[in-house]
Formats: C-alpha cells, structure tokens, sequence
C-alpha cells in the first residue's frame, strides 16, 4: 500500500507536534484505510479522521504546539449499518488501522507497540457506544496514539462538536462542585486541565458573554502556566482547585445543553440517545461553531 506524504512534518522543530499537521496526518490515515478495508475485503467504509478536540487552538499560528504533546489523539467516524456490523470485519478495520498507523508514525520517530482495542468508552451511546484504538510508543517521543471511534458518519467538525457531550461528562468526574475534589496523581490532573482548556477554546464561540467574562481571567492564567510547564505539583494543584471552585465545566455544558434542548435532546442523559442521533448537531451550535 502506498502512503500518501503530506508536506511538512510532524515534529518540525523543537520536537514538537505541529497540530495542523497531525490532523492532516489523521485524516490521511483514515482515507488510506478506507482504501485498504476496499482493496483487501471488497468491503466499502466511508471513513472520516481528524484530530480530536480543539488542541489546534492552543498552537501558534503555523500550528507549531506551544507545549510538549505527547498524547496523540484522533476521532474517527464509521457508518452504521454497514458490513462493519460483522465482527469479522470489524475487526479487520482494527488490525489495518493499526498497522497502518504503526507505518505511519514510523516516519517520524515513534515505535508504536502492543495496540488494543474494542474497549468501550463512558458516556457514548448505550446501544453503539464508542470503542478505542490505543498504542504505545516506545521510543518517548510520545506516550501513545489513541483512536476513537464514533457510530454515526458525519464531518470531522460535526464529531469533534458532538464527542464534548461525551468530554464535559469525563471533566464532570473530577470538577463537581457537590463533591470534594477526589485527590488524583499530579499527571492526571495535568491532563484534566489540559482538556478544560481544550473545551474551552472548542466551544468558545457558542458560550454565553456572561460566562466568557467569568472564565477568561481563570482560562488565560491557567494557559499561561500550562505553556510554561506547570512544573510543580503546587501549581498544579493551585489551577485544579481554581477550575474547580469556578465552576467552568458548568458552562460548558450549558452552551450545549440549551441548543440540544430544543431538539428534545437531553446532554445529561447523552447515553440514552436515539443511535441515529449520535454526531447530531443542532444548526445553532454549526452556525456558532
């Protein structure tokens, strides 16, 4: 199989992620396995990859990342009610995409060993939930590369839209106001503000003024500590307790919740959707976001 070279590189300086490019490089990826899936099993898979998340926000202007990445994430979405429903072709999707993107970040210095896959992810659809690809790299360039895996086609915006139901769920864990703070290893609540910021900077443009005006002050300290390296656990610790008593997770689920609503769909309750309104976003938040 020929691999399509994108322009550029991964890690062009400093040894660091250029986000715009690991995007392109996801949705490579994905294209090359539908291709694969086609060639090798006669079995046709419309297939759409991207970065997951807002991670790209928090890069410069050339995409260059302002901190170390190390967790290399993907979303991807796959049909429903497609050959993919028999186990043995699913499969079959899940060992070309890992060889295929164990070919792939070999370009680049990582060595990604031991993949796994077929575990389910909290908060997805009761009745198609969201399974996951992860490998590990060996090499330390990079912790590991993960894959979700979304039932329902749709654009890599729509997905990225919908899976911050799933994502504001997960920050739930670790920022509800009607519980103590659960005491967490430092690198855990790393990536926990890490993913507030990711939030923040993805549903910007749907947020309420009021909300923007409260968060912006605490979002803008805690960047500027997270660029630096937020290298002691004191400083850590001081931002998890700071996004915690503000509340930020709270209006981030309200910029979702109200346009949801008027479709009759519960944010709480996410879960327990109809399957053919999973990656369903309202034309609000496409229009805002």
């Amino acid at each position: 199989m020929q691999y399509k070279i994108l322009p550029g590189h991964l890690y062009p300086k400093d040894n660091r992620v250029n986000l715009y490019y690991l995007h392109n490089l996801f949705k490579v990826i994905g294209e090359s396995v539908s291709v694969q899936m086609k060639q090798q099993h006669k079995v046709s898979v419309p297939i759409t990859a991207g970065m997951w998340g807002g991670s790209y926000m928090v890069g410069l202007d050339d995409g260059q990342a302002k901190t170390n990445v190390v967790r290399l994430y993907s979303i991807v979405n796959l049909p429903q009610n497609s050959p993919l429903d028999r186990v043995e072709n699913f499969e079959c999707l899940m060992e070309i995409y890992q060889q295929t993107c164990c070919t792939t970040f070999k370009r680049y210095g990582l060595n990604l060993v031991d993949p796994r896959w077929g575990e389910s992810i909290p908060y997805s659809n009761n009745e198609r939930p969201t399974t996951a690809l992860q490998m590990w790299d060996n090499t330390g360039k990079a912790k590991f590369v993960r894959a979700f895996f979304v039932w329902n086609e749709a654009t890599w915006e729509e997905s990225i839209i919908y899976d911050m139901i799933r994502n504001i769920k997960v920050l739930k864990e670790l920022l509800n106001i009607n519980i103590r703070p659960p005491k967490k290893e430092i690198a855990e609540l790393k990536f926990l503000l890490q993913d507030v910021l990711i939030t923040y900077f993805t549903l910007y443009s749907a947020l309420t003024p009021d909300f923007i005006e409260h968060a912006k002050p605490i979002i803008k300290d805690l960047f500027e500590k997270f660029i630096n390296g937020m290298k002691t656990e004191e400083i850590v610790k001081e931002q998890y307790h700071k996004v915690y008593s503000s509340a930020l997770v709270y209006g981030f689920e309200e910029a979702l919740q109200i346009p949801y609503k008027k479709e009759n769909l519960d944010v709480k309750n996410v879960e327990g959707w109809p399957v053919d309104k999973i990656n369903y976003v309202p034309n609000e938040l496409k229009e805002k976001l």
